[in-house]
């Protein structure tokens, strides 16, 4: 299976999900998710809530090696709309990863739901990146993720 490919469907089968439950910590005070197929394995691991930080990670083969992954740093500007805008902006944009022609390592360019709007941007490809993604609601930043990443040699 494609990286790509598998990226999109870990992703959509992990926290953006809002019904799938998470696995055990991987370190003291972690939440985390994985997701496998085809001899490929996703985890995500983060910390914190309205701020917070994490990283995801494709390991690939028997071996289980590291081939690709993600650092992630993220903070909600206005403390009231926390779990508001992760359930009305957040997961729901997280959930179109791969609709649109941005690199698939969060959501889609553009997203609106209600008065919020999603926008996330990207500079380079699946082997080196980073990106920002950003809430809006009514048109006021509640939130904003850096992200860098790229493949593991």
């Amino acid at each position: 299976m494609e990286l790509k490919e598998f990226l999109v469907k870990a992703k959509q089968a992990t926290y953006a999900n809002v019904n799938v439950e998470k696995v055990a910590a991987s370190r003291r005070g972690s939440n985390d998710y994985e997701y496998s197929e085809n001899g490929m394995i996703y985890h995500d691991t983060y910390f914190g809530g309205t701020s917070f930080m994490g990283e995801e990670v494709v390991y690939e083969g028997d071996s289980k090696k590291p081939i690709w992954g993600m650092n992630y740093y993220g903070v909600t500007l206005d403390q009231s709309l926390s779990e508001e805008a992760m359930d009305k902006a957040l997961r729901p944009a997280l959930m179109k990863v791969g609709e649109d022609d941005i690199l698939p390592v969060r959501g889609p360019k553009y997203f609106i739901n209600d008065n919020y709007e999603y926008t996330f941007s990207v500079d380079g490809n699946l082997e080196y990146f980073e990106g920002i993604e950003e809430i809006r609601k009514d048109g006021k930043l509640i939130y904003k993720l850096h992200c860098t990443g790229g493949k593991i040699i």
